[in-house]
């Protein structure tokens, strides 16, 4: 008997404890919670972490993340409004706000991307067929600022439109339209994002060689501009080596005239003091000049040239 009843307690040990695992359970930081029983809610949500309690084996916990989640879109080929085709990726962050709402609107996460596929993808394609290409893709309606001439700038963007909306506030705007659907699904999006826009397959050639055609039609506007400053820099430079020559050639010419007048004053000086020692030195000067031994010369005895090479009575 006494066997029996110590079986029967540890028995009993063993039954209550595995109906107390039953009834506890534990939500942690990242998680909130609600009851069912019989499938119907039962009780508040539960968002806070700890140790709770509920019955066991007819009433059943469900978890949700507290935390930020993901939803990351499929690539859809959408018209813009100046009908241009466009291949859209977008992205977006959302996160659960009511449990209970989001578990009898969903039940998971699963059922939520669902959803959501639904509504995002649908608000985006609306906000992309109400907008044009250009406004799509600037992420700002401000001018660009000249990077080097305001001219060049200015026809640089010839052609384009003015954006009046820019890419930053359709994406707010497919926010906005998508947070108002989601109200009731104990949703709430944080953010969307295009991931990336880009042009159908059969135009993007012809969109990559105009953009090469323009760089190119810039870049010659450049080079040309270049020729023409050359061509201003080398005919400055001509001037001014001109003027540089023409000034030293005038200041060589006064200064060879200062220098023969100089000489033709000391010349002058030795005539005055001594005319016939100046005349027989400048006689010597001009002799190796004009006579070398292969030299014939017929002049007369009387001859101004022959004076010095004559003795005083006339002799050579």
């Amino acid at each position: 008997m006494k066997k029996f009843l110590t079986i029967l307690a540890i028995f009993g040990v063993i039954l209550g404890l595995w109906l107390a695992s039953s009834a506890a359970f534990v939500v942690n930081e990242t998680q909130q919670a609600i009851v069912t029983q019989f499938g119907r809610p039962v009780g508040k949500t539960i968002t806070e972490p700890g140790l709770y309690f509920k019955k066991p084996f007819v009433q059943t916990v469900h978890y949700f993340d507290k935390r930020f989640l993901e939803w990351n879109g499929y690539k859809n080929q959408v018209p813009t409004k100046d009908k241009r085709f466009v291949w859209v990726d977008t992205y977006a962050r959302w996160r659960i706000t009511d449990p209970l709402k989001f578990y009898q609107r969903v039940r998971n996460e699963k059922g939520a991307h669902s959803r959501l596929d639904d509504i995002i993808d649908g608000e985006t394609r609306d906000a992309v067929a109400n907008h044009n290409l250009l406004e799509i893709v600037r992420t700002s309606t401000e001018e660009r600022e000249p990077l080097v001439d305001a001219e060049l700038a200015k026809e640089e963007q010839t052609g384009l439109d003015k954006v009046n909306v820019a890419r930053t506030e359709i994406m707010t705007e497919i926010l906005e339209s998508a947070s108002k659907r989601t109200q009731d699904l104990g949703i709430e999006i944080m953010d969307v994002r295009f991931r990336r826009i880009n042009y159908n397959e059969d135009v993007r050639n012809s969109v990559y060689q105009r953009m090469i055609a323009e760089r190119k039609r810039i870049a010659e506007r450049y080079r040309s501009e270049g020729r023409g400053e050359a061509a201003n820099i080398r005919g400055r430079k001509e001037r001014e080596l001109q003027q540089i020559e023409s000034g030293a050639f005038r200041k060589a010419e006064e200064i060879r005239g200062k220098s023969d007048a100089e000489a033709t004053r000391i010349y002058a000086e030795a005539y005055q003091q001594d005319p016939e020692f100046y005349q027989f030195l400048r006689s010597m000067e001009t002799y190796p000049s004009v006579i070398d031994e292969d030299s014939t010369m017929l002049l007369s005895t009387d001859n101004e040239f022959l004076k010095f090479m004559t003795d005083s009575e006339g002799k050579k």
